[in-house]
């Protein structure tokens, strides 16, 4: 460095014009001026590649299949994993940047001496190479990408698919640290999610929200947990019609029944043919006899039972479907749902003019006794009673129903009068015969309290 007098720090005039007389300086100016426009150019080459390669069009691709060139065939071998190639563009891009920060704070103590390298100097040196890197390496490469994509995407094939097998073993060490992190949070037990959530209504909820407000919003809650098994129609109260019916008895059995769409099957439940809507009837209903309805059926569209609702609920309106039927691992029925069964978990029952008063699931007698009809699923259960999701999962193994949760609490067929706890809720059988459970009392409480509550 030029010999600069002991004092006040010279000004940066001062510093150029002894950095330029000093020919061992002037030659390190030189080159690190070189080394940081050449860093900024690689910089502006792989933003304008990372622009390019992300916006390729549908077309630009099937080019690229039809050409034989190798920066194409480059290009379509990067795409296959977009993440890795994302991750090599990230780990260039930043190597870029801590080599220009490396050269130019060198060049600065180098022409300016570490005794006057303050504080307002490095935050303008900082400055500059942020307004440079931002413009010239990021926005400007990026917006000029844009517009020729597949020219540039294929000018930078090459360095990039060099780069990508330079660079694996450290993209691929990233890579395994995104996915173990990734894995852990998606896998958050469920339980520690829903509590959060949870307690996050429970403190928007006001004195002023209604009893409406809040079931709407437990429902929104739980709605991603819930599975179709958990809410479907068993088999056994399935309405549906034989294949082989004649067109006279189809439409008795409408006007019986009075669903607006109805599975078909031949020989048994398990082997669905299709779904009947009744509105295809309507023009119709002045046909012969042997009239062939089913040519109306239309195809069925099957779920398994743990299949999440919300996923359904989306593919219902992908697809314009309002049924499905519920198959078991063997391939067999197992019940049905439809569109507003789904919807009814969040808003609750939806009943039209059509529609028969049903009997009540559950009946509450105090504010911490129910009877439950062993039918009900065991999501109201917990909606009504309030129960943690942690000990009903601990012992209702695949069953859906209070009436299966009894069987599994008591190992057997219980019998009128007995009693069965589980945490803080005492059971005791209402009503069943030698085959099942009809009805339940359930207290919530402490379990150690009296009994005669359940009387």
């Amino acid at each position: 460095m030029a010999n600069i007098d002991a004092g006040d720090p010279p000004s940066y005039l001062t510093v150029l014009v002894s950095a330029f007389f000093n020919t061992s300086l002037s030659l390190d100016l030189v080159l690190s001026v070189a080394g940081i426009l050449l860093l900024l150019l690689l910089s502006a080459l792989i933003s304008g590649a990372e622009a390019a390669f992300f916006s390729l069009s549908d077309s630009e691709l099937e080019t690229c299949r039809q050409r034989p060139q190798r920066a194409y065939q480059y290009i379509l071998s990067l795409l296959q994993q977009p993440r890795r190639l994302l991750t090599t563009l990230l780990v260039m891009d930043n190597l870029i940047n801590v080599g220009l920060v490396i050269i130019a704070m060198n060049l600065a103590i180098r022409v300016y001496g570490s005794n006057y390298l303050n504080f307002i100097t490095v935050i303008s040196l900082a400055l500059l190479l942020t307004i440079a890197v931002a413009f010239f390496g990021e926005v400007l490469p990026k917006i000029r990408a844009t517009h020729n994509r597949l020219a540039a995407a294929r000018r930078m094939a090459w360095l990039v698919y060099l780069a990508d097998i330079l660079l694996k073993p450290v993209t691929s060490l990233l890579l395994s640290i995104s996915n173990f992190i990734e894995h852990n949070v998606r896998n958050k037990p469920s339980s520690l999610v829903l509590n959060d959530l949870q307690n996050a209504i429970d403190a928007s909820i006001t004195d002023e929200t209604t009893v409406e407000e809040k079931e709407i919003l437990k429902g929104i809650v739980n709605f991603s947990t819930i599975t179709v098994k958990q809410i479907m129609r068993s088999r056994v109260d399935v309405v549906a019609f034989d294949h082989d019916l004649s067109f006279p008895e189809l439409i008795a059995l409408i006007n019986q029944e009075g669903y607006s769409r109805v599975p078909v099957y031949a020989d048994t439940i398990d082997k669905i043919e299709g779904i009947l809507y009744i509105k295809d009837l309507l023009p119709h209903l002045d046909a012969a006899p042997e009239f062939a309805w089913q040519q109306l059926i239309r195809p069925p569209y099957f779920v398994p039972e743990s299949k999440k609702i919300d996923d359904l609920l989306r593919e219902f309106q992908e697809m314009h479907v309002h049924m499905a039927i519920v198959v078991d691992e063997y391939g067999g029925t197992s019940g049905l749902l439809t569109f507003e069964d789904i919807i009814e978990e969040i808003v609750g029952e939806i009943n039209d003019e059509f529609d028969e008063e049903e009997p009540l699931e559950y009946e509450q007698l105090d504010e911490n006794t129910y009877i439950f009809e062993a039918h009900t699923s065991l999501s109201e259960f917990c909606k009504v009673t309030g129960m943690p999701a942690e000990v009903l999962e601990a012992v209702r193994k695949n069953n859906e129903s209070v009436g299966g949760l009894m069987l599994e609490l008591f190992s057997k067929i219980p019998q009128e009068g007995e009693e069965a706890v589980l945490d803080s809720y005492r059971f005791k059988i209402e009503a069943a015969d030698s085959t099942k459970v009809k009805r339940v009392k359930v207290y919530v409480g402490d379990a150690n309290e009296n009994t005669s509550n359940v009387a």
